[in-house]
């Protein structure tokens, strides 16, 4: 469902040689605010530099994590990374065409594009694309979709995903707000801020300052602990915008309605960041790591992170091997997330700087492992277990792999996404741009 505020649509400009759509346009006439959180990849993409660039002119955060906007452009086939000083013309470029047909302000345009690093952007037919698409936008969900579509490169479906909450009004009365977000992003996965493209729009209203808030803990906690492949990208941007067109009374910082809207937030990038685990390139498999038991939750998330990353557990899930000691080594080397990452997710700044990049404790005498519902590792009982390896190969023989991990350590608790690792995906990446 596409909330209130927005206008959408999709289309085929020319960038791909495929022929599919490749170019999206989402439009909030009456204007939105908006946040993001970007790569932090020295080789940054052209839209991710003027993305960030011109939430800091409208809002004044250094960051540009924060602003307002009133319209998201995206094109697919093209990264537009690694193409100098001419790339970032190509890319202002853009806006340009986009603050032209729309009659908007350069600084109001926020910029997504994914596809293949070192290639330009063929401008002529986003011009005319952009012309075309902006005159046939429509409020519709089926507008949405069809921007979903036109961000895909190797996704094998489109990804949306939607929720609905209460909040007050201004004068107390319940009023109905929409969260829907729509990815993209099946390789080049692994965690380090946004970890893909995104986009959530709601008609909740929210200063810019607040939805960053709200924003960067969400991601943390889905996108930061999604891998595919262990690489990530030079692209990868999620945005958050927010008509405040449902009447709703503007979240203020803390209140039990930002905690709601932040609960219903993260919601939306959890469904977004497993259906990318389970699109992963060649995938086969959603691995999903659910760590109790930590010592805090950073440890929890570090861990669940280790596991869903390691090629080898990955290539077990796709064998059906239950192969615990893969799982256990993997938690053994967990490290936790870098500062920026930690502060996000809600530690203070001099405590996150001190935890980056650290061992997770672990405790091989506490800690318990199962897969697919089968204990097999148990280490208050002396470590391995005897299970039935049959019954759990069949148990793993399903769409979706939970790996439960149990530290007997504390209360933190993390998840984690992956998927399996398959021959189609070294075939897919072998010839990306062959």
């Amino acid at each position: 469902m596409l909330p209130n505020g927005f206008r959408t649509g999709g289309s085929t400009a020319g960038i791909k040689a495929s022929g599919r759509p490749d170019l999206g346009l989402i439009v909030a006439p009456g204007g939105a605010s908006a946040a993001a959180v970007f790569t932090p990849n020295a080789f940054a993409a052209a839209p991710v530099q003027l993305s960030r660039a011109n939430l800091a002119a409208t809002s004044g955060d250094r960051r540009g994590g924060f602003g307002y906007a009133s319209a998201v452009v995206s094109t697919s086939g093209c990264a537009n990374a690694a193409t100098g000083a001419a790339g970032d013309a190509d890319q202002a470029q853009v806006g340009g065409f986009v603050s032209t047909a729309l009659g908007i302000d350069l600084t109001r345009v926020l910029h997504l594009s994914t596809g293949i690093i070192g290639t330009r952007l063929p401008l002529d037919r986003v011009e005319n694309g952009i012309a075309a698409l902006a005159a046939s936008l429509s409020d519709d969900g089926a507008a949405l979709q069809a921007v979903a579509e036109a961000l895909r490169t190797t996704d094998s479906v489109a990804k949306v995903a939607t929720t609905s909450l209460i909040l007050p009004a201004a004068d107390g009365e319940p009023v109905t707000v929409t969260v829907t977000g729509i990815a993209k992003g099946v390789g080049m996965i692994h965690p380090n801020m946004a970890t893909m493209l995104s986009v959530v729009l709601t008609d909740a209203a929210a200063p810019p300052q607040v939805l960053w808030t709200l924003l960067r803990p969400a991601a943390a906690r889905t996108w930061d602990q999604l891998s595919v492949d262990g690489d990530t990208s030079t692209n990868d941007t999620v945005f958050v915008l927010a008509s405040g067109t449902s009447g709703a009374a503007p979240l203020s910082p803390g209140s039990p309605a930002a905690v709601a809207f932040g609960a219903a937030l993260e919601a939306v990038a959890r469904d977004l960041a497993r259906q990318q685990a389970a699109d992963g390139e060649g995938a086969t498999i959603l691995i999903t790591a659910s760590v109790t038991g930590a010592a805090d939750d950073a440890d929890a998330r570090a861990v669940a992170r280790a596991v869903v990353s390691s090629s080898l557990v990955k290539a077990a899930a796709h064998g059906k091997d239950p192969n615990w000691g893969r799982i256990a080594g993997a938690a053994g080397n967990a490290m936790t997330a870098s500062a920026p990452i930690l502060e996000a997710a809600g530690l203070a700044p001099d405590l996150a700087a001190a935890r980056a990049a650290q061992p997770a404790a672990l405790d091989p005498h506490r800690l318990r492992i199962s897969i697919a519902g089968h204990l097999v590792f148990d280490g208050a009982q002396g470590g391995p277990l005897q299970f039935d390896r049959g019954a759990a190969r069949a148990a793993m023989d399903a769409p979706e792999l939970l790996i439960e991990l149990d530290l007997g350590l504390g209360e933190g608790v993390g998840e984690a996404f992956g998927c399996d690792l398959t021959q189609e995906y070294v075939i897919e990446n072998s010839e990306y741009t062959t």
